[in-house]
This record gives C-alpha cells, structure tokens and sequence, in this order.
C-alpha cells in the first residue's frame, strides 16, 4: 500500500507540473496515446517473458514472477482472490523510480515535455496493468469499467479470452489490449521465441509440463523429467 500511495501522488505531482505551465500543444494527445501503447507493449513482453522461459523454482523471480502467471493459467480465477495491494503492489514499487526521473525532466523544452506527456500516460495506465487484468476475469466489473472494456479502451474480456487457450502463446498485452493484433500479425513473438532458442539454446514453455505436474499433483513430482 506504501507503494501504491507513493506512486499515485508522484503521479499526481507530474500531472500538475504539466498542467502548471498551462501550455497546450497540438502533439499531446499523441503523446498520451503513444505512452499508452507503449505500456500495453510492455505488459505484454513482460507477460511472455514470464509465461515463456525459465523455471519456477528459480531464486526469487521464480516464485515472484513466474508463479502468479503460471497459476493464473492452471486457475485463472486465483487471480480473482488477490486483493488490491497484493495484486498492485509490485508494479507501482517498480514505477516509482521512473516517476521521479521524469520529475526531473526540464519541462522548457519542446523534447523534454514530449518526454513528460508519454511518461505520464506510460506510467499512469501502465501501473494500472495488474487491476486491469484482474478486470478482464471479473464477470461483473464497476459498470464505468465495463464501458472502458466495451469501447477498447482497457482489455476487456473477449480480448483476453484469447490468450487464455492452450498452449498460451499469444495475446500477451493486458493493459489495453491494442497491441496483441498487430504483434500476432507480424508473429512478433514466435519470431522473438527462435531468436532466442537460437542464442541461448533454451526452449520456450519448457517447463510448463513439469509446472503444472507441480501443482496438480506434487507428489507426482520425482516422474517429471
């Protein structure tokens, strides 16, 4: 909760600094746009990251990380039952440090406002991801989200029904949802998997069997190779 209060009031801080010049330019609502997308785009290579590689007995990001979303797949409506610290906690701890860099930004400067505006956006929607998330399982979310989902301005549950069918490999942006079509289209992701199979000579979701033996039945455990 300390981190979610720390983060919402720098929020507020850059929204004021930026409003507190009283200059309006045409590029804007560009810039908000653009930072949002960019925090959907985030939230889904993070979400691949997470659901793609490594084990989940790894130290510290292991049962951090790559637990939670590994669960959700087995029982997506665990997430339900996370409350809102638990469930936000973590990602506004991460924005804080950005948000006060882009404090700092010198705001007399066409480049430096620009960097100020997709921050704010970027920032304040991308911290958002986790309760958005949660949302889009929420049979009856507040119904001011349900028109957020209806409209595509916030994933909604339609949009993140996808992701959730075997093997899990796709739909992976969970702010907002824009940016799962055009990275499907262009097979961003599998693209990325070989990429990295190749480099490293790790496998994509290598792990998922012996996970979900893991929590299906541990005692099972010793047969998983």
């Amino acid at each position: 909760m300390s981190s979610i209060a720390a983060a919402a009031l720098l929020v507020a801080a850059l929204a004021f600094r930026i409003a507190a010049r009283g200059d309006l330019h045409w590029w804007m609502p560009g810039a908000l746009v653009c930072g949002i997308a960019a925090a959907d785009f985030v939230s889904g290579l993070v979400h691949w990251t997470a659901d793609t590689w490594g084990r989940d007995d790894l130290p510290f990001i292991g049962p951090r990380l790559l637990v939670p979303f590994r669960v959700h797949h087995v029982n997506p409506d665990d997430f339900l039952l996370r409350r809102f610290a638990d469930a936000n906690g973590d990602v506004a701890l991460l924005g804080i440090p950005l948000l006060a860099a882009l404090l700092a930004v010198p705001l007399d400067t066409a480049w430096g406002c620009a960097v100020a505006v997709f921050g704010l956006a970027f920032c304040g929607v991308g911290m958002m991801t986790n309760q958005i998330h949660q949302w889009a399982h929420r049979p009856s979310p507040p119904p001011v989200i349900r028109w957020l989902q209806d409209r595509g301005l916030i994933l909604g549950r339609r949009e993140h029904a996808a992701h959730h069918q075997r093997p899990y490999d796709g739909h992976y942006c969970i702010t907002t949802g824009w940016c799962n079509a055009p990275l499907e289209a262009a097979g961003f992701f599998r693209r990325s998997e070989v990429l990295v199979s190749r480099l490293t000579g790790a496998q994509p979701r290598a792990d998922d069997r012996r996970y979900e033996v893991r929590h299906a039945c541990p005692a099972r455990l010793e047969d998983v190779p």
